[in-house]
């Protein structure tokens, strides 16, 4: 066993690698399909400013980065319900608003230090045994959710209008589906930083819908890339004192490439039948109907 596994730091390391390589593409397969792709990234620059605010403040900044991160996603599944802004002119708006917080924050807080370059850039090897435990917390929070409102939430990821004349609650849903993404968004920023939270929840999950011929197996094939892409280069990194941040998006964005250039498909139009989470199929490649 190579000496660098013996430490319990790598031990933490691997432990919120494999919970943030779970939560990621769990969510990521509700947000793709639904081209809501760049809100992980606009609420990665709200959680920019909650880092700043706890720095400011004296507090921790992950706390500060969820309390920020919840209530912009609120505010953001707000403007989208009642219609003020459309999805993508929100998402703009709290991500250039958010990042220009941040900054003002930062100056009050007389410039960067370490804690916020590791927001940014992520750091790992640093994680701490507390902010394991709050991981693990808001992770579990996410994955039982998840499980919990499964048919509902993929009802809505299919047709929402349908979904919505059927019954569902889609409103309530969609801010339920907003504010797990904020949750796993402080989870992932610990990890890979702010620049780089929603390449995780967006690249696997494209690779899953290139290769999956059902919804839950493209869940599947989404994770174990991204649990793949985690600890493999991981190990190369500590190996070769390479970053490995720097190598797990490499070796991500290189299967996702070559999987994609084997399979002509994109992500599917799909097609919801029959009552609360009796979806049945979906279509929009030239391989056809997948079942689910």
């Amino acid at each position: 066993m190579p000496e660098f596994l013996a430490y319990d730091f790598m031990h933490r390391a691997f432990a919120a690698g494999a919970m943030t390589a779970v939560i990621c593409p769990a969510i990521g397969v509700f947000l793709v399909p639904r081209r809501l792709s760049l809100i992980a990234d606009s609420l990665a620059h709200v959680a920019l400013a909650g880092v700043a605010l706890g720095l400011f403040l004296g507090i921790s900044p992950l706390l500060g980065a969820l309390a920020v991160t919840v209530a912009g996603a609120v505010g953001i599944e707000r403007l989208r319900t009642r219609g003020a802004l459309s999805g993508d002119a929100s998402l703009a708006v709290f991500l250039s608003g958010g990042f220009a917080l941040a900054v003002v924050l930062i100056s009050l807080a007389r410039g960067f230090n370490a804690d916020l370059f590791a927001v940014l850039f992520g750091s790992i090897l640093t994680v701490s045994p507390t902010d394991i435990w709050l991981i693990g917390g808001l992770g579990a929070v996410v994955g039982v959710t998840l499980g919990i409102f499964y048919p509902r939430l993929l009802a809505i990821t299919m047709n929402e209008d349908l979904a919505r004349t059927s019954g569902v609650p889609v409103d309530a849903l969609n801010l339920v589906l907003t504010l797990l993404t904020a949750l796993t968004t402080v989870v992932a920023m610990r990890m890979v930083g702010v620049l780089l939270v929603s390449a995780m929840i967006v690249i696997p999950t494209l690779t899953g819908f290139a290769l999956g011929r059902s919804f839950r197996q493209a869940m599947a094939i989404a994770i174990a890339m991204m649990v793949s892409c985690g600890f493999t280069p991981r190990l190369l990194g500590n190996t070769c004192s390479i970053s490995s941040q720097t190598c797990s998006w490499m070796r991500s964005l290189s299967a996702s490439r070559s999987e994609s250039s084997s399979r002509t498909s994109a992500v599917p139009t799909w097609t919801w039948i029959g009552g609360v989470g009796r979806v049945v199929s979906y279509s929009g490649d030239a391989r056809g109907s997948r079942r689910s």
